[in-house]
């Protein structure tokens, strides 16, 4: 089972721009401006490692998700891997 990863909390800034999130990543120098859920998926990742299945359930736990797929939310995931702001632990 692949776990995913976000950097470390001092490694992001991150500013809300409307409905964008500038999310300055320090070790890379790159600034990425994000929409939800992309902002969302990092936060759900900021305490520790999980699976495609934990971050669905606790993204559910927080927000109302209409339409809640594991597949979706990989195809995000996989985003933010190629981004280089999470990682497969």
């Amino acid at each position: 089972m692949r776990r995913f990863r976000a950097p470390p909390p001092d490694a992001l800034i991150a500013v809300l721009l409307d409905e964008f999130t500038a999310v300055f990543h320090r070790p890379s120098g790159t600034t990425h401006l994000l929409t939800a859920p992309a902002p969302e998926i990092l936060a759900a990742l900021a305490d520790a490692p999980l699976s495609a299945d934990e971050l669905l359930a606790a993204l559910a736990s927080d927000y109302t998700l209409a339409d809640a797929d594991t597949q979706a939310l990989l195809a995000r995931i996989d985003e933010l891997v190629a981004a280089g702001l999470v990682t497969a632990a």
